[in-house]
């Protein structure tokens, strides 16, 4: 059995885990219950009751948070030369095309999003394999393909995020940061839920959100309570 630390216990020590409690409440205990040095992650997970392996079931959409992510986001833009000067003015950390493919190809994916134009995907569509694995591909549905260059890039500086359910029904994904004021964790988490709900399939029956937990990038999960983030 693995021991469990002394920080832990003491994070453990602060709340009731069979407990589900009032947002505001909740994102206040991960906060107390958070002793990593470096500025923390703070993470929401959404138990849905759906099931993914069906198409009609699968939930995936995009949210812009009010106070962002907090995190730094490397932008590449590929596109053609009459869209560079846009995407660089918007705010793109890399813009090009056949250099940047080039690239991907030998293996650099140093990168958080990539953004790029309808007419240039067929010669991202072999970079599939690559991009992939890593969450990188860009998708029409995500925003990330599209002649609106200098839009997408802002959006994605200002806190945009693109999300799915995996293969146990669970939207796992990062809101903010620790250090932000709580008000802000809050109003962002309504915002995510609020776009998760907003995607309910039609041929999801039951109860729809099952469960929602938040946590720090090393803290324990804190449950909150599905009543006081949905009504």
């Amino acid at each position: 059995m693995a021991k469990i630390s002394k920080k832990r216990k003491e994070a453990l020590a602060k709340f009731d885990k069979n407990q589900a409690y009032p947002l505001a409440e909740a994102v206040n205990i991960v906060k107390g219950i958070t002793y990593t040095k470096f500025d923390a992650s703070f993470d929401i997970d959404v138990r849905l009751g759906v099931d993914p392996r069906k198409a009609n079931q699968m939930v995936r959409g995009i949210v812009t948070l009010p106070h962002g992510t907090g995190k730094v986001v490397r932008v590449l833009v590929l596109c053609t030369p009459d869209k560079e000067e846009e995407a660089k003015a918007a705010g793109a950390d890399y813009v090009g095309l056949e250099e940047y493919v080039d690239k991907i190809k030998k293996g650099w994916t140093d990168v958080d999003v990539i953004i790029t134009m309808p007419s240039v995907m067929p010669k991202i569509g072999a970079l599939g394999k690559i991009l992939g694995p890593r969450g990188l591909m860009p998708n029409p549905k995500a925003g990330t393909v599209t002649m609106e260059i200098g839009k997408a890039v802002a959006e994605v500086k200002a806190g945009k995020i693109d999300f799915k359910v995996d293969k146990y029904g669970i939207i796992h994904t990062g809101i903010g940061k620790i250090n932000f004021p709580a008000e802000k964790l809050v109003e962002n988490a309504r915002e995510m839920m609020a776009t998760i709900i907003k995607l309910k399939p039609t041929a999801a029956k039951g109860t729809y959100i099952k469960s929602i937990y938040i946590s720090s990038t090393m803290s324990p999960g804190v449950q909150v309570d599905v009543k006081s983030v949905t009504i």
